[in-house]
């Protein structure tokens, strides 16, 4: 039988998702719970490897296993062997060929970013600072260059081990609620360290130091060097996988 859960977590305490040797894990705190529900060693595979750091609002992973359980034993069964910065909100079966990753249409992120001289303390951890006055206007032009399929190679980290630096950016959003500046992406798939180098860039762009039009400019040269530094994880969260409706999960509404 396969399941697939809906998990939201606080990336902060963590090495990231993927399993690192001895380093705390995302996917080895998930991966020890289920296999005690489980009564067996159950591997869990996600839609996504978020970084260290990087928070989610809802991630999702699935699993396969022999042994029967209620729905409810997957979230609250799970849940109560989970440290409360994770918790599993859903749990469906699905059939034999869902795959959280291979199966997933789009992804979209979330970035937070507090924008005031004074760095934040109730934010802190939860949301990226940046102390300049930043041109909102300017940044959601620069960010109509990135929509469209595109070689995002001047956006991708070192380490990336994506096949393809191609990407197809659905849609993205930017807007100012009082001191904070809100990013929303959403694309097919994306690179290592896209989204925050997006953000970097955008950045640049919202403080003056670019024209819109440089974000066109890296895209054309697809050189990692010339567009800005990777901003902080902080205010990162994976925010919603999409899927077909075939496969009938029970994802929340937009969050």
């Amino acid at each position: 039988m396969r399941i697939a859960l809906g998990v939201e977590y606080d990336g902060r305490p963590y090495f990231g998702w993927q399993s690192q040797g001895g380093l705390a894990t995302l996917q080895d705190a998930l991966q020890d719970a289920v296999s005690r529900i489980a009564a067996s060693h159950t591997p869990v595979f996600a839609a996504g490897r978020t970084d260290a750091g990087v928070h989610a609002l809802e991630q999702v992973l699935h699993f396969d296993t022999a042994a029967v359980r209620p729905l409810s034993a997957w979230v609250r069964g799970v849940n109560a062997s989970l440290p409360a910065s994770i918790a599993v909100r859903w749990a469906h079966v699905v059939p034999e060929d869902f795959h959280a990753r291979f199966s997933a249409l789009a992804r979209s992120y979330r970035y937070f970013l507090v924008n005031r001289p004074v760095r934040p303390a109730v934010w802190a951890g939860k949301a990226g600072w940046f102390h300049l006055p930043l041109d909102v206007g300017a940044m959601q032009e620069a960010a109509g260059f990135l929509i469209g399929e595109h070689d995002f190679s001047a956006f991708r980290a070192a380490e990336c081990q994506a096949s393809s630096p191609v990407k197809c950016m659905q849609s993205i959003d930017i807007r100012k609620e009082g001191e904070m500046v809100v990013f929303d992406f959403t694309a097919n798939a994306f690179l290592h360290h896209m989204v925050r180098n997006l953000v970097g860039s955008l950045i640049h762009v919202g403080k003056g130091k670019r024209p819109p039009s440089w974000i066109a400019e890296l895209l054309e040269c697809r050189n990692r060097s010339l567009a800005a530094p990777t901003f902080m994880p902080d205010g990162l969260y994976l925010r919603r996988i999409r899927y077909d409706e075939k496969w009938g999960l029970p994802q929340s509404e937009e969050r």
